[in-house]
Order: structure tokens, then sequence, then C-alpha cells
């Protein structure tokens, strides 16, 4: 049973994509998948960097790293190297047991995030996992009071344009009207105020608030920033009324903006912090971070679980990305590309915004063309992302270079020429 297999027919499907077109892939997708994400752009096969390739053999700049997730690129040789040398180890435990990485990735988080004594760790498999845990945590804040008056903490707060993933609870939070409709009811008590309006989070935060959910940098709704004063104020209003300040780093965290989470410039502290997306540098990994003995003691055994969440290749992908992003100082790199990128974004005809930090970043068009714009995108070589009818979005791997970045820049105004033409 432990002898080496070989069937060179699955070696090329993994290395190639075989003989099969892209067409012929789309077909079979088509038969066997649900339809839950429409027809796929093109079928990939390959990836090196910030490079991948279609099955036709068609190269592409990938300007969207999987949505944040491919944060070291496709096919980092140490990264792929420590996830091979971890699965011909151990590959997986139940959490009736631990492991080293597990450990060690833990410990590393809550350095990186600076993270006051007592505070812990949860490990899942994706951001709306880790969302979900959070949700938890919150209805866990019960606001037990000495005042057998207190009214139970029911309500939870969160903002317009929110995406907080596609699961029950996560799917309450996102605002977005289209995704939710279709599973109501979706778990109770949560209240949608307006972005960036504190006086409307002030007034909704009351004696019956649980948490605030807030994404530092909203990524689905386009690229919008909340500026550090409102995240100071809402830390003093959540503080002041006993709900849990729950910021949401799903995309922003792990360097993707030059800071290893977003909000550090807020000089706040919150009650948790969900991760995910480019943590693992691809490997599929989500983590709920609580900050302080108090928070982290509200989920206690047997509350809340999961059988993948934390093993062993996962917690030793992450810690290899972990690795590379501090020992070659990508997020300075970061800072660096995404103000070159964005500064020339915003010289270029027909931009009329430029939002983001680091190499998460939205522009606005001067038309409803952004579709277009990322079909025209393929067919020339690039790939980007349309959240919105004028807003193309960026979220390339972190070792993007300013070569690449000068690449995409210098093709920008005939992409933004063939969509208008193709209207």
């Amino acid at each position: 049973m432990n002898q080496i297999e070989t069937a060179p027919e699955l070696t090329e499907l993994v290395e190639t994509g075989g003989q099969t077109t892209g067409a012929q892939w789309l077909s079979r997708y088509s038969s066997s998948l649900l339809g839950v994400f429409g027809t796929p752009q093109r079928v990939l096969v390959r990836g090196a960097g910030c490079l991948v390739w279609d099955a036709d053999g068609k190269e592409y700049l990938d300007l969207l790293g999987g949505i944040a997730v491919n944060a070291l690129g496709h096919a980092h040789p140490f990264v792929t190297s420590v996830i091979s040398s971890q699965l011909a180890t151990l590959g997986h435990v139940s959490n009736f047991f631990t492991s080293p990485t597990q450990i060690a990735l833990a410990e590393k988080l809550l350095e990186l995030s600076k993270a006051p004594a007592g505070s812990k760790v949860f490990f899942a498999n994706s951001g709306t996992e880790a969302v979900e845990a959070a949700f938890k945590l919150a209805r866990r804040n019960t606001g037990a009071s000495p005042d057998s008056a207190a009214k139970p903490r029911t309500k939870i707060i969160a903002l317009e344009g929110a995406f907080h993933g596609r699961t029950m609870g996560a799917l309450a939070l996102t605002a977005k009207e289209a995704y939710r409709a279709p599973f109501a009811p979706l778990p109770g008590g949560v209240v949608h105020v307006p972005f960036g309006d504190i006086d409307a989070l002030r007034s909704a935060i009351d004696e019956t608030t649980a948490a605030v959910f807030l994404e530092p940098i909203q990524g689905e709704a386009g690229v919008r920033p909340l500026p550090a004063s409102y995240l100071k104020a809402a830390r003093e209003a959540t503080s002041a009324a006993g709900a849990l300040l729950i910021l949401d780093e799903v995309q922003t965290g792990i360097g993707r903006t030059g800071k290893w989470l977003a909000s550090e410039d807020a000089g706040i502290v919150p009650d948790a912090v969900t991760l995910a997306k480019g943590l693992g540098g691809g490997f599929p990994i989500g983590a709920l971070l609580t900050f302080g003995p108090e928070v982290s003691a509200l989920l206690s055994a047997g509350q809340h679980g999961t059988t993948f969440g934390g093993n062993p290749v996962a917690t030793a992908a992450a810690l290899a990305t972990l690795h590379v992003l501090e020992s070659q100082d990508v997020l300075a790199h970061v800072r660096k590309v995404g103000r070159h990128l964005r500064d020339g974004l915003a010289a270029t005809a027909g931009v009329t915004e430029v939002r983001g930090e680091g190499l998460l970043i939205g522009f606005d068009l001067d038309a409803d063309i952004a579709p277009a714009v990322v079909a025209a995108g393929l067919d020339a070589g690039f790939i980007v992302n349309s959240p919105g009818p004028r807003t193309i979005r960026l979220a390339p791997p972190l070792i993007l270079s300013t070569d690449q970045a000068d690449r995409f820049l210098a093709a920008l105004p005939a992409l933004l020429q063939t969509a208008k033409d193709s209207q």
C-alpha cells in the first residue's frame, strides 16, 4: 500500500492541463459543476510569480491574485517546498490533537498583530468561516451585568456596502441585497448603517449592541477606505457601550496594504480581527484573533470547532508565507509599488478617482465600461476585476514588480478605448 504509484495522465493533467482546449474544459465544467460562479472567464493551468497561463497556452499578468489571496504569487518555491515537506511528514490530525506548526503560527500572528496579553487564535479554512466564528463570538457578548435589568445584547451592526462572506452568519452581515434575498430569513439582529457616517454609527450603538463589524477598506464595494478617525471613533463608541469592535481584515490583512493590518495607523486595539486570503499564500486558511483575556474567554470548549481548521499543512503554508514577507521586507516593496501604480493610474485619461493602500487599489472610470475593460484586459493578457460598473479593482501578488506595473499602465489607455468602442 505504500509503494509509489505512477499515473502519467494525472501528472500531465496537473502540470499542463492535458491536451484538452479551454473551450472543451469549459463545456465539461458546465456539465459537472454547480453554476454558482457563472461561466469561468478562462481555464488556468499553470502559474509562476505574477504570471499565469491558460489551457490554450496564453499568458496573463495576474493583477487580481486570486482576489488578494496569492500574496507571493504562484508556485513560490519556498512555500511549495514547505508545504511538500509538511505533507510528507504529517498532513492532518483531528483537533483532539495539535501540531507544532499550528502553535507556532498562532504565536506569530499574535506577535505581528501586537495583540495584548491573553489574546488567542482560532483557525478556520476561509474568510467566511473566520467571520462565522466572530459572529458567534459576538453572540456570546451577552452584556452580563450586576444590574439584573440589563437588556440582552441582540444587535450586531455592520456597514452599508459591507461584504463579510456568504455563509449564513456572514451573509447576514453582508449588505448586498442580491446576495441576501434568496436566503432570507437570515440570522437576526443585524443592522446596517451608512458607510463612513460616524454619527449614524454612534446613534445605532446602544446597550443592546453586541458588536460592530467593520472592514478597514471595503473591497467588494470598490475599495473604499474608512478613515483612521472613523476607526478611532468606532473604538470609543463600542468601548463606552460594552460592545465588541470586530475588524474584518480578510482582504486587507497580511501585508496587502503595506502593513500587517490595515487598521494599524488608527492606533486602536480591536476586540477581534478576522484574517484569511493572503495568510496561506494560496493555501486555504482563515483565522480569528481575539484580543485580551475577557474577549478570548467568550468562546469556551465545545462552543465552536472545525475539522480541517489549523491543520499542519495549512499552518505550515502560512508560516512559510509570513517568513518570506518578513525576511524579504515585502511590505516596504508593497508600499513602494503601490504608490507607483496609484500615481500612474491617477495620471491616466479616463480615470476619475483612485483609492486604496498598498496593493489593494480601486479606480473609477468616466463611463460604465468596467466589465468591458475586464474583457479587453483578458484579451490583452491582464487579469483585473470590476466590482462595479465604473470601478476596477487590483489586488495583485505582493511581489508585483515596478516593470510589471508599468506594463499594465502602458496598456491601460488602449484597454479603456477598446472597452468604449465595444459599447
